[in-house]
């Protein structure tokens, strides 16, 4: 009876003591990478509620609005720019990784072989248009009044010399555009669902070295927490770098 009774006591502490994380992410590799570490948050008492949503902003939305305890999709230049526009106190806790950027097309096979006047398609939020655009610029497709500014625009284009016409598209959206457009500016998450390799189907890319990393969001009031601790903990382990390594083969970098 004493043995029951010292077991019915440990269940009860650790039910006391358990806690739900609940944290957006986008489905690829977001998503992934959090059902990776779920087992080892759940032996530290933390039972960690994955939302998998499909666009960038009612992640951050939910976030702020305290429906969410935190989410894991964005980058920091897009993060300070939505704290900006909308008025939001949101802090990164942890970086994970890289998703390096890409141009894909289903016309041609290099940037070269762009017609004159190409339809090209790039995200249409701030952050990840100007990042599209550099990426453009890189790879000598157009040439941007200023090549240090990551919030460049289509307004921002000095040089043109294809003549190439850009839309912005919600992200998401791209890849199922892929095939009605000469060329689209892809993140990396999307083209993963889309089944597209990265690191063989783009025909430019970012370099691992990459500003853009991948961060783990939450608010002020909750970054001490100690289910958040724990998640960050979780996420900068060795295990988590094999599986990103062997999962993504290169489409994804680990940068801890």
């Amino acid at each position: 009876m004493k043995k029951l009774l010292t077991a019915l006591a440990v269940v009860a502490s650790f039910s006391a003591q358990a806690e739900t994380l609940s944290v957006a992410a986008t489905a690829v590799p977001h998503a992934e990478i959090l059902e990776f570490v779920k087992p080892a948050l759940a032996k530290e008492g933390v039972t960690l509620d994955v939302k998998v949503f499909t666009d960038y902003v009612q992640p951050n939305v939910q976030v702020a609005e305290k429906r969410l305890d935190a989410n894991f999709f964005q980058h920091q230049p897009y993060l300070t720019e939505f704290n900006k526009s909308r008025g939001t106190q949101l802090v990164s806790v942890a970086a994970v990784h890289v998703e390096p950027f890409g141009a894909y097309s289903s016309k041609v096979k290099n940037l070269a072989d762009l017609p004159q006047g190409a339809s090209v398609v790039i995200p249409n939020d701030a952050t990840n248009g100007g990042r599209a655009l550099l990426l453009l610029e890189k790879a000598g497709v157009i040439k941007l009044k200023d090549s240090a500014n990551i919030l460049s625009t289509p307004k921002d284009i000095a040089g043109n010399p294809k003549g190439i016409k850009i839309r912005e598209l919600e992200a998401a959206t791209l890849p199922r555009v892929l095939n009605q457009v000469d060329l689209a500016l892809i993140n990396t998450n999307y083209a993963l669902e889309a089944k597209l390799n990265p690191s063989k189907d783009a025909l430019a890319i970012e370099g691992a070295e990459s500003p853009y990393a991948n961060i783990l969001v939450t608010r002020e009031d909750n970054k001490d927490s100690a289910a958040v601790q724990k998640l960050i903990k979780a996420l900068h382990t060795p295990e988590v770098k094999q599986f990103i390594l062997e999962k993504y083969q290169g489409a994804v970098v680990p940068v801890f």
